[in-house]
C-alpha cells in the first residue's frame, strides 16, 4: 500500500497518549455511571486514490471535528447484559456502533459486566460526519478511564480499526490526515482559518449509504492526492488553505445522483454562503464564514425554508474540551 503523507503509526501513539482532549480522561464519572460527549468531523478533503484488492479503497482525507455532538451515559448493572437506548429508537440495537465497541472490550479482556448505553443522538445518521464512528471511540475511552483499563494505544486503534474507517480518527479528533482505510491517523497543527470560523452544516432531508456512494465512484473521480497535500502543506505551514484544494471526489457523483444535495447546495449559495463542500460521502454540506452574524443570517433564512442547518465550529485538542463531558 503506498503511502502519500509520512503517517507513521508511532507518532499516531504519541499523540493519543499526549493530547490533552481525551474524550474519556475528563468524561465526568460517577460510581457506576459515566457521561461522554461524542462529536461529528468534517471533510476538508477527501481523495480517493485506487480501489484495493480487499475491496476497500485507499484515501487521503483532512478530517476536523466539529462541536456538534452526540451524548452518552454509560451505566454499571447487574445481569452482565449490554442494553443500548438511543434517543432514535431505530439506533436501540446491537448492530450500533457504540455497543459494538462495548461487545468487542468485553470480549477482549474477558469482562462480564454488564452496561447499559444511553444515547442522545444530536449528529444525524448517515449525513456524512461521522456520527456512528465518533459514538464508538467515545465509548472505547470513556471505558478506558471508566474501568481502569490496561489498554494500551496499540489495543485501542486496534479496536477502533475493527469497527470502522472513521473511528481511529476520533480517538484523538481535532485536525488530521487520515490514509489507508482512513486508519493512518497524523494530526496536524491546530491553527485554523480566521475566514473558517463558523462553519454551517446543512442535512439535505435524505440519507446517503456510504458503501454505495463509494461503489459508484467512477474511476475518472480518483486522485493522486494533491488536495489533501495541499490542505496539509497550508496549515504545516500555518496558512489559510486554498479554496479550490477543499476538495471532496465524491461531490460531483452525489450532486448528479441526488437531486436534494445539489438543490441544498444551491439553496446555501443563494442564501449568500460564498463557498460550500459535501462532507464525506455526503449529503451534508459545508459551509465556512468569517464571523457569527453572517453565519447566523443565512441559518435563519435556511430554517425558515425548512432546512435542518448547524451551526458550529471545529474543534481542537488544546482546547482540552474535544469528547469531553
Amino acid at each position: 500500500m503506498l503511502s502519500i503523507f509520512p503517517s507513521k503509526l508511532d507518532k499516531y501513539l504519541i499523540s493519543m497518549h499526549n493530547a490533552r482532549m481525551s474524550h474519556a480522561q475528563r468524561a465526568q464519572t460517577s460510581g457506576d455511571v459515566c457521561f461522554v460527549r461524542a462529536y461529528a468531523k468534517i471533510n476538508l478533503t477527501l481523495d480517493v486514490l485506487r480501489q484495493r484488492t480487499d475491496g476497500y479503497h485507499d484515501i487521503a482525507t483532512v478530517m476536523q471535528t466539529v462541536d456538534l455532538y452526540d451524548t452518552i451515559c454509560l451505566s454499571a448493572t447487574e445481569d452482565n447484559q449490554v442494553q443500548i437506548v438511543c434517543s432514535m429508537p431505530e439506533l436501540s440495537n446491537n448492530d450500533n456502533l457504540a455497543a459494538r465497541a462495548v461487545h468487542l472490550v468485553r470480549q477482549r479482556l474477558g469482562f462480564k459486566q454488564g452496561v447499559l448505553i444511553e444515547l442522545h443522538k444530536r449528529i444525524p445518521i448517515a449525513a456524512g460526519l461521522g456520527g456512528g464512528s465518533s459514538d464508538a471511540a467515545a465509548v472505547l475511552l470513556a471505558l478506558q478511564h471508566w474501568w481502569q483499563l490496561q489498554l494500551s494505544p496499540t489495543d485501542l486503534l486496534d479496536i477502533a480499526s475493527s469497527l470502522g474507517s472513521d473511528v481511529p480518527f476520533f480517538l484523538t479528533g481535532g485536525l488530521a490526515i487520515c490514509e489507508g482505510r482512513g486508519e493512518r491517523v497524523t494530526a496536524l497543527s491546530s491553527q485554523w482559518p480566521r475566514t473558517m470560523r463558523w462553519l454551517l452544516l446543512l442535512k439535505p432531508a435524505i440519507s446517503v449509504s456510504t458503501a454505495a456512494v463509494f461503489r459508484n465512484l467512477p474511476a475518472s473521480d480518483y486522485t493522486d492526492g494533491m488536495h489533501s497535500r495541499a490542505i496539509c502543506t497550508a496549515f504545516t505551514a500555518g496558512q489559510a488553505p486554498e479554496l479550490e484544494d477543499l476538495h471532496n471526489c465524491f461531490e460531483r457523483s452525489v450532486l448528479e445522483t441526488y437531486p436534494e444535495v445539489a438543490l441544498s447546495r444551491e439553496g446555501l449559495l443563494q442564501a449568500g454562503a460564498s463557498f460550500v463542500r459535501l462532507s464525506g460521502t455526503g449529503p451534508t454540506l459545508f459551509a465556512p464564514f468569517p464571523d457569527l452574524t453572517w453565519a447566523k443570517r443565512i441559518q435563519e433564512q435556511l430554517q425558515k425554508q425548512g432546512y435542518e442547518v448547524y451551526l458550529s465550529r471545529a474543534i481542537h485538542p488544546k482546547d482540552g474540551i474535544v469528547s469531553v463531558f
